[in-house]
């Protein structure tokens, strides 16, 4: 019997969901370290005292649970790459969805950055998260070079076809590991104003990939993969912050950062400036 639509959609949604429901309990004490609003427009903060969270969660500490959900999308794509019965899967899946096509739909190269811009979003609206600025944007760009790397690397390495033939780079989906790297980002970081936003993000994740198949771009499992990969690089870029943090930057960015809106003829945006 063929797979339906509602099938694939209980499988996204199960994906996400899967993960928005993990949280953990955890009191943490860093010297020197500011966890909210370390970053204000402009206005230095006081570095000399230590500074104590009683959080929901202890993001730099690593926990071995926190790489089952990941490791398990990652095995599921990994084993679909010889799994005659997960092939016969994408197979199935793929011809029940173009066979309810009318026309491709492009959104999903938009939304992949919907819960990455809304994590910055929901900042300039006043919404503390666990981050400052600063402290966010290390975050992002590790968990952003970790994740494009890792796609890169196994694109080349395994490449495998597309579902429309149009490139052998199909395994993992890049656009879904963007989209559920900006998700886990946005859940980790406002888990505790409400975990609804971190629910919406991972249904704008599970959203992005059941569009790349929709749009004959990705096979189920390269979409599985994807999500895995895209989660596991910002639980990775939390276990790295402080080294980097201390490594590279010495703390020396909380006095010296500027982040202002601006509004020009041609373009707007939010401008950030870090004098070392």
């Amino acid at each position: 019997m063929k797979p339906n639509m509602a099938r694939v959609l209980l499988a996204c949604l199960i994906m996400f969901k899967s993960v928005a429901c993990m949280a953990q309990t955890d009191s943490i004490c860093y010297d020197n370290t500011v966890v909210s609003d370390s970053i204000p427009f402009g206005v230095d903060n006081e570095l000399s005292k230590p500074h104590c969270i009683s959080a929901h969660s202890s993001p730099y500490k690593f926990k071995p649970i926190l790489l089952l959900v990941p490791g398990t999308l990652i095995g599921v794509g990994i084993i679909g790459l010889e799994s005659d019965w997960l092939k016969y899967q994408n197979k199935e899946i793929r011809e029940e969805l173009q066979e309810n096509i009318d026309h491709k739909l492009t959104i999903d190269d938009f939304t992949q950055y919907a819960p990455m811009a809304a994590t910055y979003g929901l900042k300039l609206c006043g919404i503390k998260g666990k981050h400052g600025y600063g402290d966010l944007t290390i975050i992002l760009g590790t968990a952003y070079a970790l994740m494009g790397s890792t796609v890169y690397a196994v694109k080349n390495i395994t490449k495998v076809e597309r579902p429309d033939g149009s490139a052998r780079n199909s395994f993992p989906s890049g656009h879904t590991a963007t989209a559920f790297m900006g998700a886990e980002l946005l859940r980790r970081e406002y888990w505790e104003v409400s975990p609804w936003i971190g629910v919406a993000g991972y249904a704008i994740a599970a959203g992005t990939g059941f569009f790349r198949m929709y749009n004959n771009r990705h096979w189920l499992t390269d979409v599985v993969a994807g999500a895995g990969i895209g989660i596991l690089s910002v639980q990775a870029a939390y276990w790295l912050y402080p080294v980097i943090s201390k490594t590279f930057f010495h703390k020396q960015y909380l006095k010296n950062t500027y982040i202002s809106p601006y509004v020009s003829e041609d373009s707007k945006g939010v401008s950030c400036t870090i004098t070392f």
